[in-house]
């Protein structure tokens, strides 16, 4: 699927959302509350390195839709950087890694993400709420950090 037709699906799919007529599957893996961080350095700066996979999944106009996506998120002081990459797989594939995924990335543009964002917001205030419309997996991921770096 190229960019501006999940663009376009992913339209249909807040407005059906919103209409009450579609349901979403959304499993999340985050390193957020994590103590240990991964660090790196860039430019002669430290920074701090949170990662999170988030897969949507529904059934939209009879046909199963799956997407994953990818945010590495690096903080040093008040600089905060992101990178995001946008998966397609199969329906059956929910591994979070992204030496498997990707085969399935799709390229993307600025709007694109500002849109999966805007219906990540919707779907967690749906979440939050108590929808019956999201059902809502959020798992921790393990950060192994090697102590002789």
């Amino acid at each position: 699927m190229k960019a501006e037709e999940l663009s376009q699906n992913l339209t249909m799919m807040q407005q059906a959302t919103e209409a009450g007529r579609l349901h979403w599957r959304m499993d999340i893996q985050t390193t957020e509350g994590n103590e240990k961080k991964y660090t790196m350095e860039e430019n002669k700066e430290i920074w701090t390195v949170d990662e999170c996979y988030v897969s949507y999944r529904c059934n939209f106009r009879g046909k199963d839709f799956s997407m994953i996506t990818y945010e590495m998120i690096k903080t040093s002081g008040e600089q905060i950087k992101t990178v995001n990459y946008v998966f397609m797989p199969p329906s059956g594939l929910g591994l979070f890694s992204l030496h498997t995924l990707l085969d399935y990335s799709i390229e993307v543009s600025v709007e694109l993400i500002a849109k999966i964002h805007a219906l990540w917001e919707y779907l967690m205030r749906l979440a939050k709420d108590g929808s019956g419309q999201v059902a809502l997996h959020v798992t921790q991921a393990d950060v192994n950090i090697e102590e002789d770096r």
